[in-house]
């Protein structure tokens, strides 16, 4: 019924709109703000899928794109929790309203976790969104220390 694929250069498009749509669902910023980040992020992602920076899922139903997940692969300065100079960004996770509850934004982050072990990495960090936040800490991901200033 459903089918999973990588991302290829191709879908820079389609990453940049299920991004629109992820930060509308969960009512981030109103919708001038929501397009203008599509369209900066089209151009942003586009040359990281080429050069592997970052990898992405796409689930598929009959062909049409209904979810979607990536990691951006960041450099990092190692530290006491990962000697990896590395931290995969798990981002971009969304699943079209008319398929949630089938376990799809379950399997994209699976996947992100596998993907983040075979490049031995030990954390795997992302921003949560008030609905994603249930299923992070179901799979025992945990807040942290981290803090924002706005400038």
């Amino acid at each position: 019924m459903f089918e999973t694929r990588a991302a290829t250069t191709a879908d820079a498009a389609l990453i940049a709109t299920h991004r629109q749509k992820m930060f509308a669902d969960s009512e981030q910023g109103d919708e001038a703000v929501r397009a203008e980040v599509r369209r900066n992020f089209e151009p942003w992602v586009q040359p990281r899928l080429e050069s592997g920076e970052y990898t992405g899922w796409i689930i598929e139903r009959e062909g049409t794109a209904i979810a979607g997940a990536g990691i951006w692969w960041m450099q990092w300065p190692p530290h006491f929790l990962d000697p990896e100079p590395l931290r995969p960004y798990l981002l971009n996770v969304y699943v079209d309203p008319a398929y949630r509850g089938h376990g799809l934004a379950r399997k994209l982050v699976e996947l992100s976790i596998e993907a983040a072990k075979q490049r031995n990495c030990r954390l795997l960090s992302l921003h949560a969104s008030k609905m994603g936040k249930p299923i992070y800490e179901k799979m025992g991901f945990v807040g942290t220390t981290e803090m924002f200033l706005y400038l």
